[in-house]
């Protein structure tokens, strides 16, 4: 059982590549950086108080599945999505809807998947991938972080649906039933939900820890690491913001060059000047962000110069809210 019509299209990041490579089944071409903007994908939370492996908690896009979630109901796009307390029972159900020639999106534990790098593996259980295929006992899968698709065994594919730990997969799998083919005017009214629930949870969450307010409570925290939890703790501190930006999904810098090439397709629909004053605006924030990332890897690995230091990079960080803080306000209150 292969689904030889299936195309495997390579993502910089899972959820949203594999919404895209699903919708491309059904016949509806939406790129990455389209899913992501209508399903609202771009978000910063700080949370120090919920540590991660004993380290402050940061996020820079919303909850695993809520892209998919948003970006259905928002074109009308049907879909089924179900979880599993028996193992067997997932599986049976994956090998069903694969007969009727459907390819299924779900939820896996990176830790569990062979195909990758092992430097690659670690404990996260909200990577998505597709399965379109069966064959000589192996299914085939398309995982949007990889060049091209592979092979993975009955018994790893079910280790990885049913990983334990924070946000457990539990066989979650999901897939579209009925997909409509929106009209410009539909295709306008998503993108504009899209945005204004982007602006409004980066501009207008009254909590110091989300949005653009969790990027300068970042920044101010940040700005005397080094004083308050000694060289030694704020480097790993450091070196875990760099991971989580860098290394976790697409992190920081690359989400905000994402949402920037949405402005850039969404110009072409909604045919305002703004949008594409918008993305490039929004693409100096992402190089702004990644020279974050440059500086702050050097004072981990003790390279830095001496004018490199916790205050400046804190000031970076701050630079970066406020070029993204004009972006929102300049697309808040869209209408359609």
């Amino acid at each position: 059982m292969i689904i030889s019509n299936y195309q495997h299209n390579q993502s910089a990041h899972c959820e949203n590549g594999t919404v895209s490579n699903l919708l491309n089944f059904h016949k509806l071409e939406l790129s990455e950086p389209m899913v992501f903007g209508i399903g609202s994908g771009l978000f910063f939370s700080y949370m120090p108080f919920l540590k991660l492996n004993g380290m402050p908690g940061t996020s820079y896009r919303i909850l695993p599945g809520e892209i998919f979630k948003r970006m259905t109901k928002r074109l009308n796009i049907k879909v089924k999505t179900e979880k599993f307390s028996d193992k067997k029972k997932a599986m049976d159900e994956l090998d069903r809807a694969l007969d009727k020639g459907l390819p299924i999106g779900m939820l896996t534990s990176v830790f569990y998947l062979p195909y990758l790098p092992k430097a690659f593996r670690f404990h996260f259980n909200a990577h998505n991938i597709v399965v379109f295929g069966k064959q000589n006992g192996n299914y085939l899968v398309s995982d949007p972080v990889m060049d091209n698709p592979t092979e993975i065994s009955y018994e790893d594919l079910m280790r990885a649906r049913f990983a334990k730990g924070v946000m457990p997969p539990k066989g979650k799998m999901y897939y579209p039933v009925e997909v409509p083919t929106p009209t410009e005017k539909e295709m306008k009214i998503a993108i504009v939900k899209g945005l204004n629930k982007t602006t409004s949870d980066m501009l207008t969450i009254p909590v110091p820890f989300f949005g653009l307010w969790g990027v300068r409570y970042l920044a101010k925290n940040l700005r005397t690491w080094d004083k308050k939890l000694g060289e030694k703790q704020a480097g790993l501190y450091l070196g875990n913001q760099i991971r989580m930006q860098e290394e976790i999904g697409t992190g920081g810098a690359g989400f905000r060059f994402i949402f920037a090439a949405f402005l850039q397709e969404a110009n072409d629909v909604m045919r305002q000047d703004l949008f594409n004053e918008a993305s490039a605006e929004m693409t100096i924030a992402g190089d702004r962000w990644r020279e974050f990332a440059y500086l702050a890897g050097k004072v981990c690995k003790g390279r830095a110069t001496s004018d490199i230091t916790y205050p400046l990079l804190a000031d970076i960080l701050l630079d970066c809210a406020d070029k993204e803080e004009k972006v929102f306000k300049k697309l808040k209150n869209l209408k359609a």
